[in-house]
């Protein structure tokens, strides 16, 4: 999940690392309010989860409270890098002095935290570390033994620090680790840190992104800081999707909730890894309109499968039902089918008029094959491919 900047700072400053004073909008009105309040000059910046936003025209300094409003006007009802912005950051200018780089990352090769800085900050600095990457502070992690003082030192030391500035920049380098872990962090960027003055360093900007999987331990982001909870791309989640989400969450068991909505008529419940994937894929390229993305797997319980499976034919313009999945190992086949077939009957339809395609061959085939047969439900073997299984989705709705 990535946070939007106000939210990441947010978090930066409950971590005890100093952010610039500022103020959020969301509408019109509430920057006309704010401009009429705050003094002037202010940093104007666009909330939108992505990246590049100053070269796209999302950052800006306005020197007076009119200039703020007429250019953050436009913003506020428009959209930037693809997303629709949520909101304005207006915040008071900072005179730099340095501008350096900090993140904590993942090195997918190493499977392990990673730490770089550079005193090359600002928004050129992946330039300038191609042309010179011999200014790149670079210290692997081990989650076990945990990131110390003293190795956030001896980053500031090889950064060239010294005096006060070496002590607070060790400080707000620690800081900045303790939380990429606590928050269970894939990616936490700083991008400047801001050196002020003697041994006084300021977060500008921040990129904080957190594991998906493990949301569900972070209930204090919206319960205390009122971040809402929205998957993958950053878009806030439709109420299916919230939906589903809490489906997901009624036991430990599996995974039957993670939907992304598209507005179509065939409803999916598919997994399998890349299986889930391919299988979206092919019912787009037989002419299918999906009613949703959904990953099921990992043996959910029936609970959760008629839930789910309830949640997606209640949706209107819905007509039909495609589950598939790969041959499963550790997902029971008759669970699934139970799931369902209860799913069917609570919203209200026949399963055999429902369920266009029911292919998932595996464990505890057979239980399941009698499950649907009693129903009426065909069974599709896997002698049936991924590709004809979409392909009869697709006829069928």
């Amino acid at each position: 999940m990535r946070l939007l900047e106000h939210e990441a700072k947010r978090l930066l400053l409950e971590a005890g690392i100093p952010v610039p004073p500022g103020r959020l909008v969301r509408t019109a009105e509430e920057l006309r309010a704010a401009c009429a309040e705050l003094s002037f000059p202010r940093m104007v910046k666009a909330q939108v989860p992505a990246g590049g936003r100053g070269k796209a025209g999302g950052v800006f300094r306005a020197a007076t409270p009119e200039e703020a409003e007429r250019r953050g006007r436009a913003l506020c009802t428009g959209r930037l890098r693809g997303f629709p912005v949520e909101g304005l950051l207006l915040e008071e200018p900072t005179a730099a002095l340095e501008e350096v780089f900090l993140a904590v990352t993942y090195d997918a090769a190493a499977k392990r935290p990673v730490l770089l800085a550079t005193r090359r900050g600002g928004i050129e600095v992946e330039a300038a570390v191609t042309a010179d990457p011999t200014g790149l502070v670079r210290v692997p992690m081990d989650v076990m033994l945990g990131f110390h003082p003293f190795q956030a030192r001896e980053v500031a030391s090889r950064l060239g620090f010294a005096g006060p500035n070496l002590t607070a920049f060790a400080d707000l380098t620690h800081r900045a680790v303790q939380a990429f872990l606590r928050l269970d962090a894939t990616l936490l960027e700083i991008n400047p840190v801001a050196r002020t003055g003697p041994g006084t360093f300021v977060a500008l900007d921040a990129h904080l992104e957190i594991d998906d999987d493990a949301l569900f331990r972070h209930l204090e982001l919206e319960q205390v800081h009122g971040i809402q909870r929205r998957e993958g791309s950053g878009r806030c989640p439709t109420p299916l999707e919230v939906e589903a989400a809490r489906i997901d969450a009624l036991d430990y068991r599996g995974v039957a909730g993670r939907v992304i909505e598209f507005d179509g008529e065939l409803g999916l419940l598919i997994g399998g890894g890349g299986a889930s994937l391919a299988a979206f894929d092919a019912i787009r390229r037989h002419g299918g309109r999906p009613a949703n993305y959904c990953e099921i797997g990992g043996n959910p319980s029936v609970r959760k499968v008629q839930a789910l499976t309830e949640l997606l034919l209640r949706k209107p313009g819905v007509r039909r039902l495609g589950v598939i999945m790969n041959v499963v190992s550790n997902t029971r086949v008759d669970l699934v089918a139970r799931g369902v077939i209860k799913g069917c009957v609570a919203a209200g339809r026949q399963p055999r008029e429902t369920i266009s395609v029911f292919r998932v061959p595996g464990s505890w085939e057979e239980e399941g094959v009698k499950i649907l047969r009693k129903y009426g439900v065909p069974f599709s073997d896997r002698t049936v491919s991924i590709d004809e299984a979409a392909r009869r989705a697709v006829n069928s709705c």
